[in-house]
């Protein structure tokens, strides 16, 4: 099964949604099942994961009436309260959904030190006694306390969303490349191959811009701890779906069918458990 670790669904709301600003003109605007079902179609995915994109529990029942509408949306990875005093009630609650996978705070939006507060580490930890996993959304600035964090929950099933962000555009590495191998030493830690083309030039990208990047991840995580992520609808401010498979797909060239398999589907099933 061929799988698209990370992709969004909205109905679009110019004041929930904010970050999408004017130069983004492209994706303001809905994006539902019925517009990813053919692109993945197309494309050759058998199914998504479904990722949070707004910070409320009503989009995380918003994504799960999506996934259980859409047998082809495979997982949700939703937001709740990871600080709240009733997390674990609330955990409980959604451990009844079968299509939710896990969760996800946007801590790209926080103090470069937010994933060390002692709060958020002790409301992640609690995961584990549902099964879910967690999602890791940062910048490069971010990587330090992300270490730390990591560290804390060796118990916790996690994956780095978009390899945190790093500075495509400018093409800097080296600080990136040495974090994110930290990042790796964790084998609880996955990384997503996704987000890649919106953090490059977003008219002007070549297929090269991403080797430097990808050269540190697939050396850092291994063929078994990548997953393929589209990121889309963001992405579509930089390529439309095929462009942006292809970047991995042509990277990938020379490997083998089963490490092929196992990035493009197999590792996101093991990971959030697509078993339906």
């Amino acid at each position: 099964m061929t799988i698209d670790a990370h992709q969004h669904f909205w109905i679009y709301d110019p004041e929930r949604d904010a970050w999408i600003t004017p130069e983004m003109e492209v994706i303001r605007r809905n994006f539902l099942p019925a517009d990813l079902g053919p692109v993945l179609q197309a494309n050759g995915i058998d199914g998504c994961v479904a990722v949070q994109a707004a910070q409320s529990e009503a989009e995380t029942q918003f994504l799960l009436q999506l996934a259980e509408a859409n047998s082809f949306v495979k997982g949700v990875v939703g937001w709740v309260d990871l600080r709240a005093d009733n997390l674990y009630d609330r955990l409980e609650f959604y451990s009844q959904f079968e299509e939710l996978k896990g969760f996800r705070h946007v801590v790209q939006a926080e103090p470069d030190d937010f994933l060390r507060q002692a709060d958020f580490i002790k409301g992640v930890r609690q995961l584990v006694a549902f099964d879910f996993t967690y999602d890791i959304l940062i910048y490069p600035t971010q990587l330090e306390a992300a270490t730390y964090f990591v560290e804390q929950l060796p118990e916790v099933k996690m994956v780095i969303d978009h390899l945190a962000k790093p500075y495509i555009k400018e093409g800097k590495v080296d600080e990136w490349a040495a974090a994110m191998r930290r990042m790796a030493q964790y084998p609880n830690v996955h990384c997503k191959v996704s987000g890649m083309v919106t953090e490059a030039d977003w008219h002007h990208w070549k297929a090269e811009d991403f080797r430097p990047y990808l050269d540190v991840v697939f050396e850092a995580f291994g063929t078994d701890r990548l997953l393929f992520g589209s990121d889309w609808p963001v992405c579509l401010v930089a390529a439309d779906y095929g462009e942006m498979k292809n970047i991995l797909v042509e990277y990938m060239k020379g490997f083998s069918a089963t490490e092929k398999e196992k990035i493009l589907g197999l590792n996101a099933v093991q990971f959030y458990n697509l078993d339906r």
